[in-house]
This record gives structure tokens, sequence and C-alpha cells, in this order.
């Protein structure tokens, strides 16, 4: 009976890859690497923080792209409107979040408005803003063509969201899939465990059983990596 309870603790395990979201997971190690040296006693308490934060992340980048192609519709509205580019993004820029829209605004003030739209993409969500750059640069001038360039840039950057949401969508299924696979060799030591196999004091006990253990976890490991970067893959970052 002893060795069933180090089982049971695994298969909990099991159960948290299963249930966890694959991307939150593959970005909560991202975090808790640089995080590590200064968490808390709670190891509970410091989870679930990362989560919540790693969930307000998300929606923060989300809610940066869907305002920057508002940005973009709002700016070919007014240059349409026939207003100078500079108007045109200042009416336009109150879409976006308050870092965003502070560059923005010194931009206008005699910055180069191209530089800094390229400097602003780098933030997560805003990738974006690079080709409203290279449409700044390029039509600036041109009025009401430039205005017809940033429309097209709006329904292009809009078409992109949409297909990354169905992609996620899509793949939802295969992420499930290869983490129920990976649970499924704990799954093993657990009904071993209760059939009285003892397959913990081989793992744990010996050097054959050690050596399968190192391996199989490294297996296992090495197939949800490669899974979760498959499917990334899949997924045009903006």
């Amino acid at each position: 009976m002893t060795a069933v309870w180090p089982a049971v603790a695994l298969a909990g395990v099991a159960v948290w890859l299963a249930a966890a979201p694959s991307r939150a997971a593959f970005r909560l190690r991202v975090l808790l690497g640089a995080a590590v040296p200064t968490l808390p006693g709670s190891s509970v308490r410091s989870l679930t923080e990362a989560l919540r934060e790693l969930r307000r992340s998300r929606h923060r980048i989300h809610d940066r792209r869907v305002a920057v192609i508002e940005l973009c519709d709002g700016i070919g509205a007014e240059l349409a409107a026939g207003r100078p580019p500079a108007a045109a993004l200042a009416n336009a820029a109150g879409v976006v979040d308050a870092e965003l829209r502070v560059a923005l605004e010194s931009a206008r003030h005699g910055g180069d408005v191209a530089a800094e739209l390229d400097r602003l993409a780098e933030l997560p969500g805003a990738a974006g803003l690079r080709l409203l750059a290279g449409c700044w640069r390029i039509g600036a001038e041109r009025g009401g063509m430039f205005g017809g360039v940033i429309a097209d840039l709006a329904c292009a950057l809009r078409d992109e969201q949409a297909h990354r949401a169905e992609v996620t969508a899509q793949l939802a299924g295969p992420r499930a899939t290869a983490r129920l696979l990976a649970m499924l060799p704990l799954l093993g030591l657990m009904m071993g465990a209760a059939l009285g196999a003892r397959p913990l004091s081989f793992l744990f006990g010996s050097l054959p059983g050690l050596t399968c253990l190192l391996i199989g976890v490294g297996l296992d490991v090495l197939g949800l990596w490669w899974t979760r970067r498959l499917a990334a893959g899949a997924v045009v970052p903006r």
C-alpha cells in the first residue's frame, strides 16, 4: 500500500497536465524561469498569481491587437474625411492604451512618427504598427491615396486576427490529446502499484529502473515540447 500513495501523487500531476492550458503552461515556464529566485514561500500562492498574470497578459495582448486594428480604421476614416495625417493620427489614437497614446502624441509633435511606430511595434500585440510605420513612410504626404492604403491595412490585420482565433480553436483538440497521452504513463504507474507490481520500487530503487525513468520522462517532456512547438508554428505571430 505504501507504493500506492506516490503513484496517486503522480496521477494528480498527470491530471494537472491534462487540464492546464497549453499556451499558459508554456508562458508560465518562461515567466517562472525568471521569477524562481524571488518566489515567496507559498508555492501554491505563487502559482496562482503567476497564472492570473498570464491571463491578464493574454488579455492585454489581445486587446492591443484589436486596438491597433481600430487605430488603422480610425486613421483611414480621418484621412478619407480630408484631415492631414498628423491630425488623423491624433484623432484616432484614443482607441489605444495609455502607453501607446502618449508615445504617439509625442511623436506627432515634432517627432518621427514612423520611427516611433517601429519602436512601439516591439510591444506584445502591437506588431501591426510596424506595417503602419511602413505605410506612413511611403504615403504620409499623399492624402486620400494614403487613406486607402491604411484602410486596406486594417482589413488585412483584421483578417489575420480572425485567422489566428480560428487556428487556435482548431488546435485545442490536438493540444488536449497531447496532454492526455503525456498523462498515460503516470496512470500506468498508478495501476501497476494498485495491482502490487511495485513499479516505483523498480524505477527509484535500481539503476536500470532509474535509467528507464529518466529516459521516459525525457521523451515525455520532449513530446509535449515538440507538440506545442508545432502548434505554435501554425499560428502566425503578430
